[in-house]
């Protein structure tokens, strides 16, 4: 039975988390790591119970630790706590991209990586990060990759009881190899943010920061947009971690982009649209 939960970094995702563990009736100890103006808030919000600003001291008597800073932070996490934690607790990980971090666990756990770490990536999430956007529903319907050291294999009984636990909060939980992540999550996740990013810049530098642009752009354009606002901090380590995928991806859009400029004034510009729409007869009616 999982006795305490620590939560590296109480932010959109790792307070949300820890709020949708105490509305769905999860009766252990919620330990936060974060700067202590952070702490107070979440402590206020009751996403925590207690807090402190010492990732080792967080870790002390917990069964399941969630590093849920950005992609940096927690491979370097992973390497400074591996040789100070319980033997038995099991480490997991939000983080957006997997081959990096997998790869640091197994060093750092060396042969006991695939009973001591789980790397996991929840597809939830807003434009918006910080503490003050937390949701305790934001996981219920969203998926939740794991991609397991070993095949399917979970850590140990608080392992398993983690992921039992993701599932009563209304996660999809989904199993993948860490290449096979990296390279779908270019394409769902990554190139999205960098297209709307793309659009948004090229607004800017045509228009000006002050156009009224979204009022006679429409839902469309505020959709294609919403994501631009996402900070660069989070995506920085993602697009370096993910460098091959995400570049893979943006050189095939490149050249399909291209395709359709050159074939404005073709009837191939109509076969573009029919192949487009294949992809929106079969997705379901939740996006993340």
């Amino acid at each position: 039975m999982i006795r305490q939960i620590t939560i590296i970094g109480t932010g959109l995702i790792g307070g949300s988390l820890g709020l949708a563990l105490r509305s769905n009736k999860f009766k252990g100890k919620i330990i936060g790591c974060d700067r202590p103006e952070v702490l107070r808030r979440a402590k206020r919000l009751r996403s925590i119970d207690h807090g402190t600003d010492d990732p080792l001291t967080a870790c002390q008597g917990s069964d399941v630790i969630v590093l849920a800073t950005p992609v940096g932070s927690i491979i370097e996490l992973i390497t400074k706590l591996a040789p100070r934690l319980n033997p038995n607790a099991v480490v997991t990980d939000v983080g957006s991209t997997k081959i990096e971090i997998a790869l640091r666990a197994r060093q750092a756990f060396g042969e006991d990586a695939p009973r001591r770490f789980l790397p996991g990536h929840p597809m939830a999430g807003k434009e918006n990060s910080g503490l003050k956007y937390a949701d305790p529903v934001l996981f219920r319907g969203a998926v939740w990759f794991l991609t397991p050291l070993v095949g399917k294999n979970l850590p140990g009984s608080a392992g398993r009881e983690y992921v039992s636990w993701l599932k009563r909060i209304g996660a999809k939980v989904v199993f993948l190899d860490p290449a096979t992540h990296d390279q779908l999550c270019a394409w769902i996740s990554h190139v999205p943010q960098m297209v709307s990013t793309a659009l948004a810049a090229g607004l800017v530098d045509e228009y000006g920061e002050n156009a009224p642009l979204l009022e006679s752009g429409g839902r469309a354009l505020r959709e294609m947009t919403r994501i631009a606002a996402s900070p660069y901090s989070m995506w920085r380590d993602i697009a370096l971690t993910n460098k091959k995928s995400i570049s893979h991806a943006l050189l095939k859009l490149e050249q399909r982009l291209a395709h359709i400029r050159e074939n404005l004034d073709t009837r191939e510009l109509e076969n573009e649209f029919n192949r487009a729409h294949k992809l929106r007869n079969v997705q379901s009616p939740r996006r993340h």
